[in-house]
């Protein structure tokens, strides 16, 4: 591996873990702000840290992550902001799914590298939508690239909430090239969607994969756009919706759309099955997964 791939893989990563920190503070103060809310009396939420590995077969290194999730606040009824860096080589199942997408050389060397950031949270109020975040770099010895995206989940849609979401990311992306957003927004709404409910799991966002225009510091710089694009597009939806009360009718609303999220990322998300076939900690992989749910 070549010396300028070592470092823009120790940039990437630790710019990941610096986004990861920013957010968890950011959340935290959401918990402690000032608010007249149906849960202005409890606890402000604080998040758990554990350090988490990544199994092989020969006992060897194989990389880990932090794992941070907040569990019972005030806002978040379970929010996870989990990093990673892994690194080993791809089993067969791994590769074949890769090799589906175009991605070359594996069957010559299998060897691989990834890091990223993994957000998703799910609200205490019904009136907050639900979210979704994570950016990633992956790299093999003939082939590199980043993918990631942002996606709002609310139960009770609200136009503004969704055109201001869908504002700020297309502001970042416009930053870069005027063709992303309308590229990468058009790609989470295929991505996004549940074919056996025939229904998006929301109200969309960005999504992009495999992404490599060939120019290195380009891509990272767009990448590191699409994380901080997330808080001005998120955190004023939270303040917006925050303080609204809510009936047991619409928590029951809440739950059944919960249910949509969870069948989402067991049977189709992509990072979910790369976590569970590279044998990541089963805790982390599945992070992204509501603490209540429920079916009709």
């Amino acid at each position: 591996m070549s010396d300028v791939f070592q470092e823009r893989k120790a940039r990437a990563a630790s710019w990941f873990r610096s986004l990861r920190d920013e957010i968890v503070a950011a959340f935290e103060a959401l918990e402690d702000a000032q608010t007249t809310g149906p849960l202005a009396e409890a606890e402000p939420g604080r998040f758990e840290l554990r350090e988490t590995r990544r199994s092989s077969d020969d006992g060897s290194d194989a990389g880990g992550g932090l794992m941070s999730v907040m569990r019972g606040g005030r806002v978040f009824e379970k929010v996870g902001v989990n990093v990673s860096e892994v690194f080993g080589t791809l089993g067969e199942r791994a590769q074949a799914a890769m090799a589906a997408r175009g991605v070359p050389g594996l069957s010559d060397d299998a060897r691989f590298w990834a890091s990223g950031i993994s957000l998703v949270a799910h609200m205490q109020n019904p009136h907050v939508p639900a979210v979704h975040m994570n950016t990633r770099m992956f790299w093999t010895p003939n082939a590199w690239w980043f993918g990631g995206g942002a996606d709002l989940n609310p139960c009770i849609e609200y136009d503004e909430d969704t055109e201001d979401f869908h504002a700020v990311l297309k502001e970042f992306c416009d930053r870069h090239d005027g063709g992303y957003y309308p590229r990468f927004r058009a790609w989470a709404d295929e991505y996004f969607y549940i074919p056996h409910r025939k229904r998006a799991r929301g109200v969309g966002g960005i999504f992009f994969d495999d992404f490599n225009t060939g120019d290195w510091e380009a891509d990272f710089a767009f990448t590191q756009d699409v994380g901080r694009a997330f808080l001005p597009a998120f955190r004023p939806l939270v303040e917006r919706r925050r303080d609204m009360a809510w009936s047991a009718g619409e928590r029951d609303t809440q739950l059944i759309h919960r249910g949509l999220y969870a069948e989402y990322n067991l049977v189709y998300d992509r990072g979910t099955k790369f976590g569970l076939e590279t044998s990541h900690d089963p805790d982390a992989v599945l992070m992204s997964l509501p603490p209540l749910a429920k079916w009709v």
